[in-house]
């Protein structure tokens, strides 16, 4: 997911694709401890997404507008 799309949630939907992603990666880690994951990227990719919404979070907390 790009950061432009980010930013066009509201802080309330931020939260909730925040909280979906960790309930992924939680999912993700115990699928790769189980030996169920076929793909391990996945993880790296979701671990990138939460920080991509965290940064948005932030920005829109601090009122610091970083459109591009």
């Amino acid at each position: 997911m790009k950061s432009t799309e980010l930013r066009k949630y509201t802080l309330d939907e931020l939260k909730r694709k925040l909280h979906d992603f960790k309930q992924d990666l939680f999912t993700l880690r115990f699928q790769a401890v189980v030996g169920q994951l076929t793909n391990t990227a996945k993880i790296r990719q979701v671990r990138r997404d939460i920080a991509k919404v965290n940064t948005v979070i932030t920005e829109k907390e601090r009122g610091i507008n970083a459109e591009l």
